[in-house]
């Protein structure tokens, strides 16, 4: 299992982000929900690698929340609500966000496998990818995971095709997917030792 714990960053000069979160994700294929722990942190539990890998990487690349990935055993059967949850993935998932919030790219990944030694190494490489993306990289991004063509999607921006294929070069679209997957993977790896 996997149980991610998310903590904002600035939450004493910032606005409460954590409804956000819990909106954003309300239909993501989460075994319990995002649920808010204490004060400015979430916490959801998956047993899905792919699932968290993309969320967790899409939060750690804003500059907005620390993000821990516990990999692990959960007590069963799970309570009701996501925050009164206990096992190992829970506390490697507490380990990770707070080291996560000593770490430049803000995300941790702890278990008790080598496996997550690797899938640290991607996460971080991953956030790196993003979190260095224009604004205007990141709209052409957002678009392209919608499913359409670039020559669309460039349509929808108005521009040319060439200046999307540009866009999406410089944003290192061609690495998010396959690296998402490679983290997924080292996940799943981790969870099975």
């Amino acid at each position: 299992m996997y149980v991610l714990t998310v903590d904002q960053r600035g939450s004493r000069t910032d606005r409460d982000r954590v409804p956000d979160i819990i909106d954003r994700y309300a239909t993501a294929h989460t075994v319990r929900p995002f649920d808010r722990t204490a004060g400015d942190e979430v916490q959801a539990v998956f047993d899905a690698a792919d699932e968290i890998t993309a969320i967790a990487v899409d939060l750690a690349a804003t500059d907005n929340w620390s993000v821990g990935i516990g990999v692990g055993t959960v007590d069963l059967p799970l309570p009701a609500a996501t925050r009164a949850g206990r096992g190992r993935a829970f506390e490697a998932a507490r380990e990770a966000v707070e080291a996560a919030k000593r770490d430049r790219r803000r995300i941790r990944v702890v278990g008790s496998s080598d496996w997550t030694v690797h899938a640290q190494t991607a996460a971080g490489l991953l956030v790196d990818v993003l979190a260095n993306r224009s604004e205007a990289g990141r709209e052409a991004v957002a678009l392209m995971r919608t499913g359409i063509t670039q020559a669309t999607a460039a349509d929808r921006l108005g521009i040319t095709p060439q200046a999307m294929s540009s866009r999406l070069a410089t944003a290192g679209w061609d690495l998010q997917i396959p690296a998402e997957a490679l983290l997924a993977r080292l996940l799943t790896e981790a969870d099975a030792r």
